[in-house]
């Protein structure tokens, strides 16, 4: 990969099983119930992610950033790449077990392309940011819904 260069690294710890994490994580359609940047999430098949997904996030502000799968390795691992203006962004999610209710999620932001490190920089931020609000909403919803 030409200029392949990680943007965003987050490292936490879900209070589910890694199956129920994989399972209520693959529903990318609730994803705004805890990632407050996103608006609304349009997946290609409908349901939970598979081989074929791709898919639309429409975020807050009115911007769009598209995917499509790139690794599906269920229940430990799935990767999209997406296109940020000249970049192309791989958004890697692990899924490890640390015990029978608990999960240790990776998310690891990578990109290459003309501009990476510009453009990259910029993006790596933005994300970052929108990561460190969403990751504690995800968790706590996770300890709250059976």
């Amino acid at each position: 990969m030409l200029n392949m260069r990680e943007l965003v690294r987050r490292e936490f710890t879900v209070d589910v099983s890694l199956q129920e994490a994989w399972e209520r994580l693959s529903k990318v359609e609730t994803w705004p119930s805890w990632a407050k940047h996103i608006k609304h999430v349009t997946l290609h098949p409908p349901g939970p992610l598979t081989t074929q997904s791709a898919g639309t996030f429409r975020l807050v502000g009115g911007a769009r950033s598209t995917f499509r799968m790139e690794v599906y390795e269920p229940p430990v691992r799935w990767q999209w790449v997406g296109r940020f203006l000249t970049v192309d962004v791989h958004y890697d999610h692990r899924f490890q077990v640390v015990d029978e209710q608990h999960t240790l999620l990776t998310w690891i932001v990578n990109a290459e392309g003309k501009g990476v490190a510009s453009l990259g920089r910029v993006f790596g931020a933005i994300y970052a940011r929108n990561l460190d609000k969403a990751i504690p909403i995800l968790r706590a919803q996770m300890r709250s819904t059976p």
